[in-house]
């Protein structure tokens, strides 16, 4: 914060208006000018005695908003932190994906329980109290005012967090879940960056003069790059069975999940395809133009009202897309499907039970789910070997890895880094352990 000792105080203005007078304190700090506007002449005249009591004493004037630093400080106490988070949400909303809304919301909420002078320690009513906050969090759902006032009222003013011991306090109650035990690396991280994020607006709205965080040291949180479990990751054999046991089940989902296996499409980039997506030939190889995704994320968080907005692909600038190579199977599976169920009218391959609504999650668990108890045993249904739907995209990469295709193209098909990839998948790359066992059993049989 830019302050400055240079400060010239005038008398006060009056300004007559057709329907009423008005009064000016006037003043500059460093050549810039401020006015002040009061109903009366009485309440102008305080207001200049307390800029005067101020450049007497020598107190530095903040150079953006004119006011002494201790007047700034006073201004600063009244903002709640409840107030002051919804405002935040507010700014953060025109240029956020739903997906990003509903995570920062989801952070925001345990952050602000413990900003809280009585949090409830009632269950019912703590589960009440967060779910009010989502409510608040999210434009579309806030309630009334009357709802959140109690919030409001015992919310701890946003400066209060200027103190280390307050910030150090708030930070250590993130860290944890319900029951008191550590929270996940990820949940962690995401909301000390949601913090962070918060604080530094709380700056630029003048509501602190600087980010506290950056003034205390805290131990770091490592992003976490979560590997593939390989017994997750079905081999042809397996997906293959899984398929035609999906073909059972629901006919027009085979070519849905063979998109996951053969092509290792996100099950968002799958239920958003089109026809038009597609250059395939009668039989042989194709190619899969990928242009945007339709994430579920929720009604309440898009602009739409839908459960689902098309959106660019992850990991790519918004109008980037990708081609992905359409195997003989795939085309001929996807060929089938065009001549059995045809599309939806917009264009899709797949939509809802309902009308030609969009693909839901529910509706597609429930045949995989169906499809495993199927075509396992129930050991193995127990097992986590393809458990979700997604476990085909895992399957998909790791083949095309291991049959040697360099990772500089698979990180292309399957739109990721090539540094994420190799880490994503480490335990899923044959790096030769069946031979280097041999060799070994070999050497000590003689």
């Amino acid at each position: 914060m830019a302050t400055s000792f240079k400060v010239r105080i005038w008398g006060i203005g009056v300004y007559e208006g057709k329907r009423k007078t008005t009064y000016q304190a006037r003043w500059a700090v460093n050549g810039k000018a401020f006015k002040e506007y009061f109903a009366t002449r009485k309440l102008a005249d305080g207001f200049r005695s307390k800029l005067l009591t101020a450049a007497r004493e020598g107190v530095a004037f903040d150079v953006e908003s004119g006011l002494p630093v201790t007047m700034l400080q006073t201004k600063q106490t009244k903002t709640p932190w409840f107030d002051f988070a919804c405002a935040y949400m507010d700014m953060k909303w025109p240029t956020s994906s739903p997906g990003h809304r509903k995570s920062t919301a989801d952070a925001l909420v345990p952050i602000t329980v413990a900003m809280l002078r009585n949090p409830p320690t009632d269950k019912s009513e703590a589960e009440k109290l967060r779910k009010t906050l989502r409510q608040a969090f999210n434009v579309n759902t806030r309630p009334p005012t009357e709802e959140t006032r109690w919030i409001s009222r015992n919310s701890r003013a946003v400066n209060d967090l200027a103190k280390p011991d307050a910030l150090r306090a708030l930070l250590g109650s993130i860290d944890k879940k319900l029951d008191g035990k550590r929270a996940a690396q990820d949940t962690i991280r995401l909301r000390r960056i949601t913090l962070g994020n918060a604080l530094d607006f709380a700056v630029e709205r003048k509501v602190l003069n600087e980010n506290p965080l950056k003034e205390i040291k805290v131990s770091k949180v490592k992003t976490v790059v979560h590997e593939v479990d390989r017994r997750c990751v079905a081999n042809p054999v397996q997906a293959r069975t899984l398929l035609r046991a999906v073909d059972d089940v629901s006919r027009r989902l085979v070519a849905f999940f063979g998109l996951m296996y053969f092509a290792a499409l996100r099950p968002e980039e799958a239920a958003n395809l089109g026809k038009t997506n597609l250059a395939i030939p009668d039989e042989g190889w194709g190619e899969i133009f990928l242009q945007s995704a339709a994430p579920e994320i929720g009604a309440e968080w898009t602009d739409s009202g839908e459960r689902s907005e098309a959106r660019g692909l992850k990991h790519r600038e918004a109008g980037t897309g990708r081609t992905v190579p359409c195997s003989p199977e795939l085309t001929a599976i996807l060929h089938r499907h065009l001549d059995t169920h045809g599309t939806a009218p917009d264009g899709r391959l797949f939509w809802g039970t309902r009308g030609g609504g969009r693909l839901p999650s529910s509706v597609y668990g429930r045949v995989w789910a169906k499809a495993r108890e199927a075509a396992f045993t129930p050991e193995v249904v127990a097992s986590p070997l393809a458990k979700r739907p997604y476990d085909l995209r895992h399957a998909a990469v790791s083949t095309w890895l291991n049959a040697g295709v360099e990772a500089t193209r698979v990180a292309e098909w399957a739109g990721h880094s090539v540094a994420v990839l190799l880490r994503v998948y480490a335990k899923c790359l044959d790096g030769g352990e069946q031979a280097a066992r041999a060799k070994v059993q070999q050497a000590m049989t003689g």
